[in-house]
């Protein structure tokens, strides 16, 4: 492989030619910069310079396969140095939140602009968690977590869904001690939690997805590792504890070649179950993350390009290109036969799915709706457990899958209402990754910690010691799906949620 020299790599430094550097080698990425997730913009600032540092932030080595092998020039000649890009002249005198704690913030609202991080001591719930976290990410992460599809409607419907649920205590039962103990696919768990899988946790912190690894097996919970991780799949398996439990969630590749060396990886590597995307067979418009894309734009680059641009956000541009529209029911039997690992299907939102998934003979069911980020009014999980579980009993099928449910769990009376209505565990996406956000690997086990401990008091205060103690009949659920219901406002909630944006301009 040819060495190439500083000086000749900093020659193609334009759209149409374009060579980067990343851990030592050159690549030539002129064909791929229109349809880099990120947009075009943060290739254009390393062109013709080393890419590792706005690289690896984000990304895992593995990223680069995507690249054809031709696309590699050669190695870097590290006896040759880069000159170093002139630095823009500071024409703001607000503090960084490098040189000061207190520092301005995006988009949020005047009792935030000025912004100190608490001690992570000080944190008393999720909503805090999530306030701080969007007050220190970058605008771009804190866009991508946090958007829904559409106009958000879902996404807030999926914690606001948990306030028609009312709860019916018992009293005068011994509740000294709480046992918040479970059995999830088999393995224990300190309390009926598991964090599910979300995209690119570098977005967060350096240390991404291993940062939730170390946290999930401290506070003995499972973690569902994703596809879309910021951290390798060997770096993550890496970080796992030896009696730890975690899953792998799997977006199905159009080349099953792919999709099948993946999943024996993971079973290899000492994953407990295999989590079957089935939601996403196109990612949802999700309308603040796609704003960043513009943002990457220069406004002349924009007039030029015309109604010739694309308008779908970066990232769901990507998937698109490997996730198979074409996955369908008969495709279960072929996963059945390329592993031993318990199969669940992620995604199901109605009942007829669910009675479909048992007679697939799959292990277990996430009612989800992505977090709110596919199809805007889909229902919220914790309704469609309801008919779920129904129709289940109603067929006598309860028995034959794990039923799980994950989106809008905020506080340790969510965790109860899911319970008492059949969920054998729920999972929690963007509270896990605010935590990281927060205080990094310290924050995950501290939101795991608070919803822990606001269980432990729900099951006190309903007189349930145990988690079998818990039951249908403690929660109300007939003003579940009146979507007009009144309830009192739900202020942390709507303090820490940011609006969409109304208007974008292009150019001037």
């Amino acid at each position: 492989m040819r060495r190439v020299s500083a000086s000749e790599i900093a020659k193609h430094n334009k759209r149409e030619d374009c060579w980067i550097v990343v851990h030592g080698k050159v690549y030539d990425v002129s064909s791929f910069i229109e349809e880099h997730p990120g947009g075009t913009k943060v290739l254009m600032e390393y062109a013709g310079r080393d890419a590792t540092p706005g690289f690896e932030p984000v990304h895992p080595i593995e990223t680069l396969k995507i690249l054809p092998p031709e696309a590699c020039i050669g190695e870097f000649d590290t006896s040759t140095k880069f000159e170093e890009p002139e630095k823009p002249k500071s024409t703001s005198a607000a503090p960084s939140s490098n040189s000061s704690p207190t520092h301005i913030v995006h988009d949020v609202p005047a009792q935030f602009q000025t912004f100190v991080k608490p001690p992570i001591n000080q944190i008393l719930n999720t909503f805090d968690m999530e306030a701080v976290a969007r007050s220190t990410m970058k605008k771009e992460g804190w866009d991508y977590y946090s958007s829904g599809a559409d106009d958000e409607i879902t996404l807030r419907e999926n914690h606001a869904a948990f306030q028609r649920l009312w709860l019916k205590p018992r009293v005068l039962i011994n509740v000294d001690r709480i046992d918040t103990s479970c059995q999830i696919m088999g393995t224990s768990s300190s309390f009926p939690l598991y964090i599910t899988a979300c995209a690119m946790g570098k977005l967060a912190h350096p240390e991404g997805e291993v940062a939730i690894v170390k946290g999930a097996s401290n506070q003995d919970v499972i973690y569902m590792l994703p596809t879309l991780a910021s951290s390798s799949l060997d770096d993550m398996l890496g970080a796992k504890s030896p009696k730890q439990s975690l899953w792998y969630q799997l977006y199905v590749n159009r080349d099953r070649n792919v999709t099948k060396d993946i999943v024996q990886r993971a079973e290899k590597g000492g994953v407990k179950a295999l989590c079957i995307t089935v939601d996403a067979p196109q990612l949802g418009r999700r309308e603040k993350d796609m704003r960043n894309k513009f943002a990457d734009e220069r406004p002349a680059e924009v007039k030029r390009k015309g109604d010739d641009v694309n308008r779908s956000q970066g990232t769901a541009r990507a998937i698109s290109k490997f996730i198979d529209p074409s996955l369908c029911w008969d495709d279960i039997k072929w996963f059945q036969s390329i592993t031993k690992l318990p199969i669940v299907l992620k995604g199901i939102q109605t009942a007829e799915d669910a009675i479909k998934s048992v007679e697939y003979g799959v292990q277990g069911i996430v009612i989800s709706n992505h977090g709110g980020r596919q199809l805007d009014f889909g229902r919220s999980a914790i309704e469609i457990l309801v008919e779920v579980m129904g129709a289940l009993k109603e067929h006598g099928l309860e028995n034959k899958l794990e039923v799980y449910v994950d989106g809008g769990i905020r506080r340790g009376t969510d965790i109860f209402k899911a319970l008492a209505l059949g969920a054998k565990a729920v999972g929690i996406g963007r509270p896990s990754l605010y935590g990281l956000a927060g205080y990094g690997q310290e924050g995950v086990e501290k939101t795991l910690e608070i919803l822990r401990d606001e269980l432990v008091t729900c099951m006190q205060l309903m007189g349930t010691p145990k988690i079998s103690d818990i039951r249908s009949e403690m929660v109300q659920t007939r003003n579940i799906s009146d979507h007009v219901t009144g309830v009192p406002k739900d202020h942390l909630s709507r303090v820490t949620y940011v609006p969409l944006s109304q208007t974008l301009k292009l150019s001037k």
